[in-house]
């Protein structure tokens, strides 16, 4: 069983989130997406047997889900979902701002949909 490392990583900051909200209003419309902020328990390396609280912004776009994890005091990780099972990241291990991570979460989400739907034709 895992148990939580002794790690406190801070909460994103008013400049991190007001990043995250302008960059949403810029690919989604103002006002059209509502912001949650989380604790979450995650591995902060893939070869990590404990877990880490971090502090996390999640939103909802239609069907799908987003979540940026805080994993350091200027590192974040994001991915995006449809169902639990149905996971995507950016194959960016972690980025050292919360703009190059949110801009490439929205690249891959975008180019995903792209392909489903020409899929679909």
């Amino acid at each position: 069983m895992a148990t939580k490392a002794n790690i406190k990583i801070k909460d994103f900051s008013d400049t991190d989130i007001w990043t995250v909200r302008q960059t949403l209003d810029e690919r989604w419309g103002k006002d059209k997406i509502e912001l949650q902020m989380a604790d979450v328990d995650v591995r902060l390396r893939s070869n990590d047997r404990e877990l880490s609280t971090c502090p996390a912004i999640f939103w909802e776009y239609q069907e799908s889900n987003f979540i940026i994890f805080k994993i350091g005091r200027s590192t974040y990780k994001t991915q995006f979902y449809y169902k639990g099972h149905d996971q995507y990241g950016t194959s960016v291990p972690s980025f050292d701002n919360v703009l190059d991570c949110i801009v490439t979460v929205l690249q891959v989400h975008a180019d995903l949909e792209r392909n489903k739907s020409q899929q679909n034709e």
